[in-house]
């Protein structure tokens, strides 16, 4: 047990450090508005970051997306948007088409 110390406490820490966090937002969202100007705002930073850490992904990939060439990578997030969108905001579509792409652009490299 001794050799497993470490990762007991990484795994305590870690819960107490996020879910303090998740109680807290269970608390605030519970006394929000559905349509309330505050819960737009959360969405739009939530939606902020996610899209900041997929541009991070495409515009500076690591491991294999690295030897990539950018301009496949743009092309493959670019159609892949608009095939999501052209299919009615399916996210499997938005989530298959890029990673086709990508796949079939890196085979004909």
């Amino acid at each position: 047990m001794v050799d497993y110390w470490p990762y007991v406490v990484i795994i305590v820490a870690g819960w107490l450090a996020t879910d303090m966090w998740r109680w807290l937002g269970v608390v605030a969202g519970n006394r929000l508005q559905e349509g309330s100007e505050a819960l737009n705002w959360v969405r739009a930073v939530a939606t902020a970051l996610v899209m900041a850490v997929t541009a991070k992904l495409v515009v500076f990939p690591s491991g294999m997306l690295e030897t990539s060439p950018l301009w496949l990578r743009l092309a493959a997030a670019a159609l892949g948007f608009a095939a999501f969108l052209l299919a009615g905001q399916r996210v499997i579509v938005g989530v298959v088409v890029p990673l086709a792409i990508l796949g079939a652009g890196l085979l004909c490299l």
